[in-house]
């Protein structure tokens, strides 16, 4: 099947609404198809930069500035997962008969293969990478297996490159969950805890975006600790197999699919047609530290089980090899060098507090950590709770927008005042990170795992990962 661009495309009127990652490769495929490009953006050409340049000698007409969003007309308009579907000004446009649509949904109504789809609070990228990395090495050779969504790379630009019998591991922000209209085949939720809620009109609708990836779906992977998970999963129509970080009831699970949780030192499989239980590999074979990657591993399991009902022996041998060899996602508690017997490690990915107390929860020596960042209205005591109860947290640097909430509610947790915790406050980036290093001491840890999104200081978690590994690696 060939999803045919040009016959689609050609002669029409399409907008790109917002000029970022996911929409640069679709403006190529676009012009190459025959449209004519329309590009609206808040950003001037200079800020938009190589992105601006390319855009202009493709004739893309830019309409940039405060007022972007005036007077849409067109045929087409691919939303940036940013913006909100239902701005009045996209009703408007909508009414006025142009098509309103985004990159990740016209993949999903289009693509070829069965596409695993992976949302959630936390861990979702290190999850959709592990499930690619099984599919992979499960094989058949014949199958390719694409990685991509929120992840970092959009997918509807190499649609052409898939084909029936491949598989498609994608990361679903809530952003793009809210107006998709074809749901994956297999549809993961990791877990749902407070985020986004400066973008989100409350928790309520979070968590029904986050739900809107199971309407349709096949089958659906579900976490059995979390709540939410578990009364979605009461309701959902499709076959759901389930994962934990501790062996599931039994009598819960005759009447489930199936599970993968650890027992005793194995990841292990209950498979309820057959109801027998698999030990697939023992938890100590895990590269990753943490149980949250335990965590992570149970659940890229049941979701390459859920989509290829792969034997458990030939599943085993699979995750077995990955779970020996992956060494972790850019960003995500990555290790940036040892000096002087310190640990500095780069986890920049950590946008949420529940992120960072699993971050502190793999490490068992003395930790500096540096948290703070753009402000998603989204509460502190937890984070603070999890610092204060972890027993080997040395010094907390906070930095950026959020530096006063995350203060303010580490001292309002009860037991900071005997914690012993050195709490600092550096506003500028590069003077917090200095701070944490010139606290240490050999045996301890850095750890950059600001429990907030990046976007007060930085344009992604990307930029600010980088920042901070060419800053320790200077010093």
């Amino acid at each position: 099947m060939c999803f045919d661009f040009q016959k689609m495309f050609a002669g029409k009127t399409v907008i790109l609404l917002g000029a970022g990652v996911s929409n640069m490769p679709l403006a190529e495929v676009l012009f190459e198809a025959g449209a004519h490009l329309i590009v609206r953006d808040r950003k001037s050409i200079e800020d938009l930069g190589e992105a601006g340049a390319r855009l202009q000698d493709m004739g893309a007409q830019m309409i940039l500035g405060e007022n972007y969003l005036e007077n849409i007309k067109g045929d087409y308009l691919f939303r940036s997962p940013g913006f909100r579907p239902d701005l009045p000004q996209l009703l408007q446009a909508k009414d006025g008969g142009c098509v309103i649509t985004s990159e990740m949904e016209m993949f999903l109504e289009h693509t070829p293969c069965p596409v695993v789809g992976v949302t959630g609070s936390d861990g979702k990228s290190t999850t959709t990478t592990l499930i690619s990395k099984i599919l992979e090495k499960l094989g058949p050779a014949s199958r390719k297996v694409f990685l991509g969504g929120n992840i970092g790379e959009p997918l509807l630009h190499r649609i052409n490159d898939m084909a029936p019998e491949d598989a498609v591991a994608a990361e679903l922000s809530s952003f793009q969950l809210m107006s998709i209209r074809v749901p994956p085949a297999v549809a993961v939720i990791k877990n749902v805890t407070p985020n986004h809620l400066n973008w989100h009109t409350g928790m309520a609708e979070y968590i029904e975006a986050k739900a809107k990836i199971l309407a349709g779906c096949s089958r659906a992977v579900l976490n059995y600790d979390d709540s939410v998970c578990r009364t979605l999963g009461m309701g959902c129509s499709a076959p759901v197999v389930w994962f934990s970080r501790s062996p599931i009831p039994r009598t819960f699970l005759q009447t489930q699919a199936g599970g993968v949780y650890p027992k005793g030192d194995c990841v292990t499989l209950y498979d309820s047609g057959t109801g027998k239980e698999h030990a697939l590999f023992e938890t100590d074979e895990i590269l990753l530290p943490g149980a949250h990657n335990l965590e992570n591993y149970s659940t890229a399991i049941a979701a390459v089980w859920a989509l290829t009902d792969s034997a458990p022996s030939v599943l085993a041998q699979a995750a077995k090899f990955v779970a020996g060899t992956f060494g972790g996602v850019r960003h995500r508690m990555e290790l940036v060098r040892e000096l002087d017997g310190v640990r500095y490690y780069n986890s920049s990915i950590d946008s949420s507090p529940t992120r960072t107390a699993a971050a502190i929860s793999a490490h068992t020596c003395p930790i500096r950590i540096i948290c703070g960042g753009y402000d998603k209205d989204i509460p502190f005591a937890p984070l603070a709770k999890a610092l204060i109860s972890h027993g080997n947290i040395k010094t907390v640097v906070l930095t950026g927008a959020t530096m006063e909430k995350i203060k303010k509610a580490i001292l309002e947790e009860p037991g900071f005042a005997d914690s012993g915790i050195e709490l600092l406050c550096r506003p500028d980036f590069e003077d917090a990170v200095h701070a944490a290093a010139g606290s240490a001491d050999a045996g301890d840890a850095v750890l950059l795992s600001p429990a907030c999104a990046s976007f007060d200081a930085f344009a992604n978690f990307e930029k600010r990962g980088e920042r901070f590994c060419e800053i320790i690696n200077s010093l």
